[in-house]
């Protein structure tokens, strides 16, 4: 059975099981390799994409549910790398490891997109499932801020 999956703006046929998880899609079938495993069961948000716009644990989402939907990965939020959050993200050196940092900014992305101006009470209650195992919340907190006054 072919799925059709539209992946940062291109269109996939593809010929995967449809309840394989979007993550191994992503990295495995189509080979981007931004988003990252990690927990493998939605809990740490590395593997944060959006869905239609929605900010989705791609290790948790089948195949199947991404169907005929808009998927964007990390290397589809901006072709040129200068999406707001991007340039905040390395103008205050948010990354220290960087392994959790795609998730961080697929989730402020969506934030960002439902409230364009959120207060710092905001951006932590929307961060608080991506975890940062190198503790950078206050510079990612401060890199969302600042995208927020540029965006």
């Amino acid at each position: 059975m072919t799925t059709e999956l539209k992946l940062n703006g291109k269109l996939f046929q593809l010929d995967t099981d449809p309840n394989t998880p979007l993550l191994w899609v992503i990295r495995d079938v189509v080979g981007l390799t931004g988003t990252k495993f990690s927990c493998g069961a939605g809990l740490c948000g590395a593997c944060t994409v959006h869905v239609n716009g929605e900010a989705t644990r791609s290790c948790i989402t089948p195949l199947s549910d991404a169907a005929g939907k808009e998927v964007t990965t990390i290397e589809g939020l901006s072709v040129e790398g200068d999406h707001p959050l991007q340039l905040a993200w390395q103008e205050l050196n948010v990354s220290q490891c960087g392994y959790c940092q795609s998730g961080q900014i697929m989730n402020a992305a969506s934030l960002l997109k439902k409230n364009p101006h959120p207060s710092s009470s905001d951006i932590d209650q929307a961060m608080t499932g991506n975890l940062c195992r190198c503790g950078t919340y206050n510079r990612i907190r401060a890199a969302i801020e600042l995208a927020a006054k540029k965006g």
